[in-house]
């Protein structure tokens, strides 16, 4: 089973080696190196990948928030000194810890772990234009939202707040951050403060729209795309 990775590590030495364990295997197609949490963050923006490596302590950070910004959930191996964030990795699901200095052969028994993981995972449904979820962090745990469930996204600053119709998750992000993040099938920015589920809009009064009780404006910005979605005519 081939999978792809990204190795997150400031220290070139240890990326390196981490690299050349990837090869080793035969079994790993590193996509990128990235040095940084905002590195990081900018390329899984844009790529997916199987499997992240990530050291914690990394300029810019902790190597966690990398997986705060995530809207799907890879497999994540943690690789770092500190024993003391062994607990933190145990909260993110992470596949493995490896403490450095780490041998190949306890690089192999990290994979070995990996591929179980693989292979007993159910691939997600997907859509047209992404996944038919996304995974937040709220209340220091990763939760998994399906689309259908989530009425709006309200900003509250540098928070965003998901409505469903039974409870409210408020996780630390940004309204333009998801706009790159969500399924663009069933989501539709409305105002620079609101993402909102199209399909869960009851009705449209002038500058205004109805969810489920909740009223939503939408700007002068988004208001040529709302009625080109919604096809008002």
């Amino acid at each position: 089973m081939n999978l792809t990775c990204l190795i997150v590590e400031d220290l070139p030495v240890a990326a390196e080696y981490l690299k050349r364990c990837c090869e080793k295997t035969g079994q790993l197609e590193v996509k990128a190196q990235c040095g940084t949490v905002d590195e990081a963050i900018n390329f899984l923006r844009e790529h997916a990948v199987d499997l992240i490596f990530l050291d914690v302590e990394i300029p810019g950070g902790l190597g966690f928030q990398v997986l705060d910004n995530l809207s799907y959930s890879p497999q994540v191996i943690l690789t770092t000194s500190k024993i003391e964030y062994a607990y933190n990795g145990f909260e993110y699901n992470v596949t493995d810890f490896l403490k450095k200095p780490f041998t190949f052969q306890r690089f192999q028994e990290a994979m070995r772990k990996v591929n179980l993981s693989a292979s007993t995972r159910q691939p997600a449904p997907k859509t047209d234009n992404g996944e038919d979820h996304i995974f937040i962090k709220s209340d220091g745990k990763l939760v998994r939202l399906k689309n259908d469930d989530i009425l709006y996204i309200e900003s509250m600053g540098d928070y965003v707040k998901f409505v469903s119709a039974e409870k409210k998750y408020v996780a630390l992000n940004t309204i333009k951050n998801l706009e790159t993040k969500v399924n663009t099938q069933h989501f539709l920015k409305v105002h620079r403060s609101y993402i909102v589920n199209i399909d869960k809009v009851d009705n449209i009064r002038e500058n205004t729209l109805f969810i489920k009780g909740a009223e939503i404006p939408v700007s002068k910005a988004c208001k040529a795309e709302v009625i080109r979605r919604f096809k008002i005519v």
